[in-house]
């Protein structure tokens, strides 16, 4: 499963693209569960005053279950 990374998310993570299928192995994976592995992973995320998830272009509920095919994004927040 990959996540597409936008704006500080990208600089966090140091890339555009990151592979997450070491963590969705199993079925019943939840985009909050994914939220919060991110998070320990990756620190500097909590810092952020907010982060949406999208799955498949639609920003979703942390309840929503992940498939291996979603295309999921993080949407830092924005200004302007």
């Amino acid at each position: 499963m990959k996540v597409l990374l936008f704006g500080v998310t990208k600089d966090i993570i140091g890339s555009s693209i990151l592979d997450v299928s070491n963590f969705a192995t199993n079925a019943d994976t939840t985009v909050g569960q994914l939220h919060q592995y991110l998070q320990e992973k990756y620190p500097d995320l909590k810092k952020l005053s907010s982060l949406a998830i999208a799955v498949n272009n639609s920003y979703a509920q942390e309840s929503v279950t992940l498939q291996e095919t979603d295309e999921i994004a993080l949407i830092p927040p924005v200004s302007g």
